[in-house]
């Protein structure tokens, strides 16, 4: 059967952190017990079978207290052998409005007066859809006055009512007592929450349910497709296995409640007895998958992944042979009884893990499972007999299933959220890699590397009137500062060397650190060598000012060495060269100058 959760989780996980200390397990058994205790009212067996007096002053009449039944283990008694059998009915011992899952055929009797201020006009309905086959035969004076023959496996178009529960109107005569006689079968659980109505109050009761199953269906349906757009667009395969479990959620309640037969396939046969157990075993598959990878990590350990594909393998082939008819539905059931909570039971330790970190994944993992046991428990116990009928428990299962569907909507979250921040942060340690490759560690200028790429891209523009420069750089006197106050001091000034160079270039120049007291700037689009010769001793007049750096206050300056592209070299090793040279020989000539290495000096 289908899995999924919510609830006010918000509100939860905080809570949950400071109680994790305390088992799940006896959290399920209390709550478990608390709905039990809230349900036991409705468990007990029918014992009252006065007849059902129909008034239009009570639109709307409950017929289970009524009820008594004949089984029928043949199948084989006719309407004539049950109207000789009266005396051999007796009140069911399952819980109201329900027999439980049985093979046999069962017939009921309702008996039932009707007020003389009534206008006769009343409808007959049975609220469960899944019924195969229900024969109403309308007896009057021990005769049988009118029959019909309703059940999910008749075309939609033949029905009396066209509405999804299986409905019937009749005009009784007002005053008069009748006899109701039902012949049920079913291959599934016999839950037969049965009223007689008023045809406003049918249609009111009707538009409520009809508003309800919209609401719910059009939540799962807006969830199957975002999640399906999700995977289609990020090709993350967690929200197909999610959209998977969604469908098998997403079919049992469609077929459950009778709006697939009303609208989608029209009271099908194959999908009326096949869509059951195929929910059951999609939503299976389904929760192996999305589980599997939801909780994947070091606390989902290999075996238990491998286990969790081979269930999701087991229950898609066990699906394709059902589609066929290769195993019969009794068998699907056993399946399903076996591998359905397995994904859960396989997911506890790791979730639990994860809920014990306060890790938000873990903690609505519990939370859905929760509320999964417990409303899976109630409608089993409904199917089986021992839970009566009413709203709640007819749909406990329907609202679980919505309340873990959003739940593990916010595991698809937070689970493709922690995806995103580990790309992130893989971005982030590849960009971090790359600029310790081309950047100076100390400075954050551009290194040797991260330098020839950008004289060798530049120098392909270079033309005579657009000129591109290359300084060498060397600071003057910063041995001494070095020496005199530490390597701290030594790279804080290099760090504001760096600062002031940029400082006094264009955005589109570069400077670059090649190491030690070394730097290099690469100038483009300069307009002569003039230009490039003040561009030089701009930088120059930069160094007359001191640096004050935190604890000390220095001076440094420079000696520069530059040339230019075309006009020098064409290549960065041949500029870089003359432009060291011009600078060790303004070095020996006194420092504290710009000169130019030109292509006549022979270093080519």
């Amino acid at each position: 059967m289908p899995r999924n959760s919510f609830m006010t989780i918000k509100l939860f996980p905080l809570s949950l952190r400071n109680s994790l200390d305390l088992s799940p397990f006896i959290k399920l058994c209390f709550l478990f017990a608390i709905s039990i205790f809230l349900f036991d009212g409705t468990a007990k067996a029918s014992s009252q079978t006065e007849a059902i007096f129909l008034d239009d002053r009570t639109p709307i009449m409950h017929a289970w207290p009524a009820v008594t039944i004949l089984p029928d283990p043949q199948k084989n008694l006719q309407i004539d052998d049950i109207l000789k059998s009266a005396g051999k009915f007796e009140a069911p011992k399952t819980a109201y409005a329900t027999l439980g899952m049985r093979t046999d055929a069962v017939w009921l009797h309702i008996p039932f007066s009707v007020s003389p201020e009534s206008n006769g006009v009343w409808v007959f309905d049975a609220e469960y859809p899944v019924i195969n086959n229900l024969d109403i035969y309308l007896v009057a004076n021990n005769t049988v006055i009118e029959k019909k023959t309703l059940g999910n496996l008749q075309p939609q178009q033949s029905r009396p009512i066209n509405s999804r529960t299986l409905s019937y109107g009749f005009r009784l005569n007002p005053g008069s007592n009748y006899d109701m006689y039902l012949r049920v079968e079913n291959t599934g659980a016999m839950i037969l929450p049965i009223t007689l109505s008023k045809p406003a109050e049918f249609h009111a009761k009707a538009l409520d349910e009809q508003m309800l199953q919209g609401l719910l269906t059009g939540l799962a349906v807006c969830l199957l497709v975002y999640s399906l757009a999700q995977w289609i667009t990020l090709r993350e395969h967690l929200f197909v296995k999610y959209a998977i479990l969604i469908f098998g959620g997403l079919l049992f309640t469609l077929l459950q409640f009778g709006v697939g037969s009303q609208y989608i396939w029209h009271g099908n046969p194959w999908m009326e007895l096949h869509a059951g157990g195929l929910s059951a075993l999609i939503a299976a598959t389904g929760s192996f998958l999305f589980i599997e990878q939801a909780l994947a990590g070091p606390d989902m350990k290999p075996w238990l992944s491998r286990l969790m594909m081979i269930g999701a393998s087991l229950t898609t082939f066990f699906a394709f042979c059902f589609s066929f008819d290769w195993i019969n539905v009794n068998t699907v059931t056993a399946i399903v009884g076996t591998l359905g909570l397995t994904p859960a039971l396989l997911g506890m330790a790791p979730a639990f893990k994860k809920a014990r970190r306060g890790e938000s994944v873990g903690i609505y993992f519990l939370i859905a499972w929760v509320i999964y046991f417990i409303t899976t428990a109630i409608m089993v116990e409904v199917i089986k007999g021992r839970i009566g009928v009413n709203f709640w428990t007819m749909h406990s299962f329907q609202l679980g299933a919505t309340i873990d569907m959003l739940a593990f909507m916010r595991v698809l979250g937070l689970r493709t959220k922690a995806l995103q921040t580990a790309v992130i942060h893989a971005r982030s340690e590849r960009d971090n890699m790359r600029s310790l490759a081309h950047t100076d560690p100390l400075t954050g200028l551009p290194n040797r590397r991260s330098l020839n790429a950008a004289i060798s891209e530049a120098i392909k523009h270079a033309k005579s009137e657009k000129i591109l420069a290359v300084y060498m750089l060397d600071l003057d006197g910063f041995k001494q500062v070095n020496d005199q106050y530490g390597h701290d001091v030594g790279d804080e000034l290099l760090i504001a060397v760096a600062a002031r160079l940029r400082n006094n270039l264009r955005d589109s120049d570069i400077v670059s650190r090649l190491g030690g007291d070394e730097f290099v700037v690469m100038s483009s689009d300069l307009h002569n060598t003039r230009e490039a010769q003040e561009l030089g001793e701009k930088l120059l007049r930069a160094f007359n000012y001191a640096f004050v750096l935190s604890e000390q206050t220095c001076r440094v300056g420079l000696t520069i060495g530059f040339a230019l592209a075309p006009l020098d070299g064409h290549d960065c090793n041949s500029l870089l060269k003359r432009a060291d040279a011009a600078m060790y020989a303004g070095k020996q000539g006194g420092k504290n100058c710009v000169l130019r290495g030109e292509a006549s000096e022979g270093l080519d």
